[in-house]
């Protein structure tokens, strides 16, 4: 029995060691995203009937001084916002008949009773917030920690590698990679490791003169940080600490929010590099996962240390910020797909359309969490 508990509430167990971490992961991203759009809805007027982190039955909560329930529920896979008005947690449009059940007070103050500046900006400050959320992290970070750097250097060339079939050689210097300056060799890696199978130029320096050669990146299989197996595009270059000559890049608070923003839209980038590349079949599936390989990574992130696991939190945000953009109902960027229509055509979607775009956005988003749940348990 001793044993039993040691493996189930150690820090090496189940419950410290993966469900806590993954907890705190999922809720400071899913509470911020619903933060954002519960501020902005307040801002534009909208009355909020529930802040709710998680679905299902109500384990506790409380009513604030305007009426909100705030409440943490049984399944802590998500979270919502409900505003006067709604009548479901997906903040879909409600029938005529719906609305004629407000009385003229809730109307006043429901969603979908606003102006569609109001609506999309109450929509969008979900991910938005995300956003700013993976922003402020990698702030603190590199005030607090800086960020090592190499030289964009290469110290040696694998044999065979689409580098050596290209020409380059140990001692160069990498310039620019299709047509973008790089300074480090980090600069090198992100221009190429969402690149597979696509030809790219790179300038070289070599003895005090500029080359141009092309070479055409090649999945391979490697570890990251946390010790899970990814597919990454790669040359075939290496760097060393004789070449690269480490360095630390400080950064007083101003600068490190700029190289924030900076690592921030880079990520953005890269995941939706990667979800055009996925969908014509151009990447490795087993690189998409749900909740139980986020679970497996907040562990794994946990024993590192929580500097590991706040970085997971900013990386998680901006992926939920990024999925939640899609123009699928019932995400926010299907909601703003509908308003955008709406602007255009100076009245909202017909009740049919709606309903049909919310049938088949809901069958595509079973479909997707399917997919990745697959993928956990038994697809990778």
């Amino acid at each position: 029995m001793n044993e039993i508990l040691h493996a189930v509430f150690s820090t090496e167990g189940f419950v410290l060691g993966t469900l806590v971490p993954f907890l705190f992961v999922l809720t400071v991203v899913v509470f911020v995203h619903e933060m954002g759009h519960y501020l902005v809805g307040r801002w534009c007027g909208i009355g909020v009937k529930v802040f709710s982190i998680g679905f299902g039955p109500e384990l506790f909560g409380f009513n604030d001084s305007h009426g909100t329930r705030w409440k943490l529920c049984a399944i802590p896979l998500g979270g919502y916002v409900k505003f006067v008005g709604d009548m479901n947690a997906t903040s879909s449009q409600p029938s005529s008949e719906e609305i004629e059940t407000l009385t003229a007070a809730e109307r006043k103050v429901a969603f979908h009773t606003q102006p569609v500046w109001k609506r999309a900006a109450t929509v969008v400050a979900g991910p938005l917030f995300n956003f700013l959320l993976t922003i402020a992290v990698f702030a603190v970070l590199f005030s607090a920690y800086g960020r090592p750097v190499l030289e964009p250097m290469v110290a040696e060339v694998t044999a065979g590698s689409p580098a050596a079939r290209a020409g380059i050689l140990p001692g160069d210097r990498f310039v620019s990679v299709d047509g973008k300056k790089v300074q480090t060799f980090a600069d090198v890696q992100r221009r190429v490791s969402g690149r597979g199978g696509d030809p790219i130029t790179f300038v070289m320096l070599r003895d005090g003169k500029e080359i141009t050669v092309t070479a055409t990146p090649e999945l391979m299989e490697q570890q990251d940080g946390l010790g899970n197996k990814v597919k990454v595009a790669v040359i075939g270059v290496v760097n060393n600490q004789e070449f690269g000559q480490p360095r630390l890049i400080t950064y007083n608070p101003v600068a490190a929010v700029g190289a924030a923003v900076e690592e921030t839209g880079y990520i953005i980038q890269r995941t939706g590099q990667f979800l055009q590349r996925f969908v014509v079949g151009r990447e490795d599936k087993c690189q998409l996962g749900g909740p139980i390989k986020i679970a497996q990574m907040s562990g794994q992130a946990a024993k590192l240390g929580f500097d590991w696991l706040v970085q997971l939190v900013a990386l998680l945000s901006v992926g939920i910020g990024i999925l939640n953009l899609l123009p699928i109902p019932p995400l926010d960027g299907g909601h703003l797909l509908f308003y955008g229509v709406e602007a255009v055509i100076r009245r909202p979607v017909s009740e049919r359309m709606m309903e049909l775009g919310y049938r088949v956005g809901l069958f595509l988003v079973l479909a997707f969490m399917g997919f990745v749940f697959w993928n956990d348990l038994f697809g990778c």
